[in-house]
Protein backbone atom coordinates (compact mmCIF):
# COMPACT_ATOMS: atom_id res chain seq x y z
CA UNK A 1 0.00 0.00 0.00
CA UNK A 2 2.54 2.64 1.06
CA UNK A 3 4.65 1.68 -2.46
CA UNK A 4 1.40 2.11 -4.57
CA UNK A 5 0.91 5.85 -2.09
CA UNK A 6 4.42 6.72 -3.17
CA UNK A 7 3.94 5.82 -6.89
CA UNK A 8 0.64 7.88 -6.86
CA UNK A 9 2.50 10.98 -5.12
CA UNK A 10 5.43 10.89 -6.95
CA UNK A 11 3.72 12.69 -10.67
CA UNK A 12 2.31 15.83 -8.16
CA UNK A 13 5.49 16.24 -6.36
CA UNK A 14 7.45 16.34 -9.46
CA UNK A 15 4.74 18.43 -11.44
CA UNK A 16 5.56 21.86 -9.85
CA UNK A 17 9.33 20.98 -9.80
CA UNK A 18 9.03 20.57 -14.08
CA UNK A 19 6.58 23.91 -13.88
CA UNK A 20 9.50 25.77 -12.05
CA UNK A 21 12.55 24.55 -14.60
CA UNK A 22 10.33 25.71 -17.36
CA UNK A 23 10.01 29.38 -15.79
CA UNK A 24 13.85 29.16 -15.64
CA UNK A 25 15.23 32.55 -16.84
CA UNK A 26 17.73 32.03 -19.37
CA UNK A 27 20.79 33.52 -18.55
CA UNK A 28 22.46 33.31 -22.18
CA UNK A 29 19.87 35.19 -23.84
CA UNK A 30 20.70 37.34 -27.22
CA UNK A 31 19.46 40.65 -28.29
CA UNK A 32 18.26 42.78 -31.13
CA UNK A 33 18.73 39.53 -33.80
CA UNK A 34 16.64 41.15 -36.18
CA UNK A 35 16.48 44.64 -37.65
CA UNK A 36 14.02 47.15 -39.86
CA UNK A 37 14.41 50.36 -40.11
CA UNK A 38 13.40 54.11 -42.51
CA UNK A 39 15.24 56.80 -43.06
CA UNK A 40 14.79 60.93 -44.34
CA UNK A 41 18.09 61.00 -47.09
CA UNK A 42 20.02 63.98 -46.65
CA UNK A 43 22.16 64.60 -49.59
CA UNK A 44 25.82 66.37 -48.42
CA UNK A 45 28.50 68.55 -50.00
CA UNK A 46 26.50 69.32 -52.89
CA UNK A 47 27.78 71.37 -55.96
CA UNK A 48 27.14 74.82 -56.69
CA UNK A 49 23.32 75.49 -57.74
CA UNK A 50 21.72 71.33 -56.32
CA UNK A 51 19.01 71.37 -53.68
CA UNK A 52 16.82 68.77 -53.02
CA UNK A 53 13.44 67.91 -53.81
CA UNK A 54 10.65 65.82 -52.68
CA UNK A 55 11.34 63.25 -50.22
CA UNK A 56 14.01 61.40 -50.28
CA UNK A 57 13.61 58.08 -48.40
CA UNK A 58 15.32 54.72 -47.14
CA UNK A 59 14.08 52.00 -46.14
CA UNK A 60 16.66 48.74 -44.11
CA UNK A 61 15.99 45.52 -42.88
CA UNK A 62 18.27 42.45 -42.14
CA UNK A 63 19.64 39.87 -39.79
CA UNK A 64 22.67 40.53 -37.48
CA UNK A 65 24.56 38.07 -35.01
CA UNK A 66 24.82 39.34 -31.51
CA UNK A 67 27.77 38.63 -29.60
CA UNK A 68 27.58 39.63 -26.11
CA UNK A 69 31.62 39.99 -24.68
CA UNK A 70 30.78 40.49 -20.44
CA UNK A 71 28.85 38.39 -18.08
CA UNK A 72 26.08 40.23 -18.03
CA UNK A 73 25.28 40.31 -21.85
CA UNK A 74 24.87 44.35 -21.15
CA UNK A 75 28.04 44.79 -24.11
CA UNK A 76 27.95 42.87 -27.13
CA UNK A 77 29.44 42.84 -30.67
CA UNK A 78 26.76 42.86 -33.82
CA UNK A 79 27.77 41.32 -37.55
CA UNK A 80 24.76 41.21 -39.96
CA UNK A 81 24.13 41.47 -43.36
CA UNK A 82 20.73 42.80 -45.08
CA UNK A 83 19.78 44.69 -47.76
CA UNK A 84 18.51 48.10 -48.35
CA UNK A 85 16.53 51.04 -50.50
CA UNK A 86 17.45 53.74 -51.22
CA UNK A 87 16.34 57.56 -53.10
CA UNK A 88 17.84 60.68 -53.78
CA UNK A 89 15.46 63.30 -55.42
CA UNK A 90 17.14 66.71 -56.46
CA UNK A 91 17.58 69.01 -59.06
CA UNK A 92 20.03 66.85 -61.02
CA UNK A 93 19.44 65.53 -64.27
CA UNK A 94 21.20 62.67 -65.40
CA UNK A 95 21.09 61.64 -69.40
CA UNK A 96 22.06 58.63 -71.06
CA UNK A 97 24.51 59.78 -74.12
CA UNK A 98 26.93 58.15 -76.29
CA UNK A 99 30.01 58.75 -74.44
CA UNK A 100 28.23 57.60 -71.44
CA UNK A 101 26.10 59.36 -68.40
CA UNK A 102 25.95 63.44 -68.82
CA UNK A 103 24.78 65.43 -65.88
CA UNK A 104 23.34 68.71 -65.46
CA UNK A 105 21.63 70.83 -62.68
CA UNK A 106 18.36 72.07 -63.75
CA UNK A 107 17.42 75.58 -62.80
CA UNK A 108 15.89 77.31 -65.95
CA UNK A 109 12.32 74.98 -65.98
CA UNK A 110 10.11 72.81 -63.57
CA UNK A 111 9.74 69.18 -64.03
CA UNK A 112 8.04 66.83 -61.60
CA UNK A 113 11.25 65.12 -60.33
CA UNK A 114 15.00 63.91 -60.87
CA UNK A 115 15.74 60.81 -58.60
CA UNK A 116 18.55 58.05 -58.19
CA UNK A 117 17.83 55.06 -56.60
CA UNK A 118 20.13 52.65 -55.18
CA UNK A 119 20.03 48.93 -54.04
CA UNK A 120 22.52 47.46 -51.45
CA UNK A 121 23.70 44.71 -49.67
CA UNK A 122 24.88 45.72 -46.75
CA UNK A 123 27.09 44.59 -43.84
CA UNK A 124 26.40 46.32 -40.45
CA UNK A 125 29.08 45.62 -37.62
CA UNK A 126 28.25 47.27 -34.04
CA UNK A 127 29.40 47.72 -31.27
CA UNK A 128 26.56 48.03 -28.41
CA UNK A 129 25.64 48.50 -25.33
CA UNK A 130 22.30 48.44 -23.24
CA UNK A 131 21.46 47.96 -19.88
CA UNK A 132 19.32 44.61 -20.65
CA UNK A 133 19.14 41.47 -18.68
CA UNK A 134 16.96 38.23 -18.81
CA UNK A 135 13.64 39.25 -17.75
CA UNK A 136 13.59 43.11 -19.48
CA UNK A 137 11.68 43.98 -22.56
CA UNK A 138 12.44 47.52 -22.29
CA UNK A 139 15.80 48.82 -21.98
CA UNK A 140 18.25 52.20 -23.05
CA UNK A 141 20.28 50.81 -26.17
CA UNK A 142 23.66 52.64 -27.87
CA UNK A 143 24.76 51.00 -30.90
CA UNK A 144 28.22 52.35 -32.73
CA UNK A 145 29.69 51.13 -35.72
CA UNK A 146 30.48 50.90 -39.46
CA UNK A 147 28.60 49.75 -42.18
CA UNK A 148 29.98 48.03 -45.28
CA UNK A 149 27.66 47.87 -48.30
CA UNK A 150 27.68 46.67 -52.21
CA UNK A 151 25.70 48.70 -54.43
CA UNK A 152 24.42 45.89 -56.85
CA UNK A 153 21.75 48.42 -58.78
CA UNK A 154 21.28 51.52 -59.51
CA UNK A 155 18.75 53.67 -61.56
CA UNK A 156 18.45 57.39 -62.70
CA UNK A 157 14.70 58.56 -63.21
CA UNK A 158 13.74 61.86 -64.93
CA UNK A 159 10.03 63.20 -65.55
CA UNK A 160 8.46 65.79 -66.90
CA UNK A 161 5.10 66.54 -68.30
CA UNK A 162 5.20 64.51 -71.41
CA UNK A 163 9.10 62.84 -70.84
CA UNK A 164 10.08 59.62 -68.75
CA UNK A 165 13.62 58.76 -68.70
CA UNK A 166 14.81 56.03 -66.94
CA UNK A 167 18.27 53.80 -67.51
CA UNK A 168 20.64 51.94 -64.94
CA UNK A 169 23.02 54.28 -63.78
CA UNK A 170 26.60 52.76 -63.24
CA UNK A 171 28.49 55.45 -62.17
CA UNK A 172 27.01 55.22 -58.47
CA UNK A 173 30.32 54.12 -56.37
CA UNK A 174 29.55 50.12 -56.00
CA UNK A 175 32.05 49.54 -52.90
CA UNK A 176 30.42 52.17 -49.84
CA UNK A 177 31.14 52.61 -46.41
CA UNK A 178 30.13 54.65 -43.37
CA UNK A 179 29.62 55.29 -39.50
CA UNK A 180 26.63 54.36 -37.38
CA UNK A 181 24.82 55.08 -34.79
CA UNK A 182 21.46 53.71 -33.60
CA UNK A 183 20.36 54.60 -29.74
CA UNK A 184 16.94 55.07 -27.96
CA UNK A 185 14.73 53.23 -25.65
CA UNK A 186 12.63 49.96 -26.33
CA UNK A 187 11.08 50.34 -29.62
CA UNK A 188 12.05 54.03 -30.62
CA UNK A 189 15.31 54.37 -31.69
CA UNK A 190 17.06 56.74 -33.82
CA UNK A 191 19.06 55.73 -36.54
CA UNK A 192 21.93 58.06 -37.97
CA UNK A 193 24.53 56.85 -41.04
CA UNK A 194 27.00 58.94 -42.04
CA UNK A 195 28.66 57.94 -45.39
CA UNK A 196 32.35 58.01 -45.63
CA UNK A 197 32.49 57.59 -49.73
CA UNK A 198 30.70 59.98 -51.95
CA UNK A 199 27.94 58.33 -53.83
CA UNK A 200 29.31 58.86 -56.90
CA UNK A 201 32.93 57.38 -58.52
CA UNK A 202 35.66 59.87 -58.67
CA UNK A 203 35.78 61.91 -61.76
CA UNK A 204 32.24 62.32 -61.93
CA UNK A 205 31.21 65.85 -63.22
CA UNK A 206 28.55 68.44 -63.23
CA UNK A 207 28.60 71.56 -65.11
CA UNK A 208 32.12 71.35 -64.65
CA UNK A 209 32.51 70.43 -60.54
CA UNK A 210 32.89 67.21 -59.08
CA UNK A 211 30.01 65.09 -58.45
CA UNK A 212 31.19 64.29 -54.90
CA UNK A 213 27.67 64.55 -53.03
CA UNK A 214 27.75 62.15 -49.69
CA UNK A 215 24.40 60.65 -47.80
CA UNK A 216 23.69 61.32 -44.96
CA UNK A 217 20.52 58.86 -43.27
CA UNK A 218 18.48 59.61 -40.05
CA UNK A 219 15.44 57.97 -39.48
CA UNK A 220 14.63 55.43 -36.76
CA UNK A 221 15.33 51.56 -36.62
CA UNK A 222 13.61 48.86 -34.74
CA UNK A 223 14.95 45.61 -33.42
CA UNK A 224 13.88 42.72 -32.99
CA UNK A 225 14.91 39.13 -31.09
Amino acid sequence: MRTLLLILLLPLAVLPQSKADSLQVNQRYLEDQFYAGITYNFVLSQPDLVNQRNFSYGLQAGFIRDLPLNKDRTIGLGIGVGLSLNTYYTNIRAQKTENGIAYSVITDFDFKRSKLETHILEIPIEFRWRNSDPETYSFWRVYTGVKFGYAFDSRSKFVIENLKDSFVNDDVQRLQYGLTMNFGYHNFNIHVYYSLTPLFEDGVLVDSQDLGIKPLHIGFVFYFL
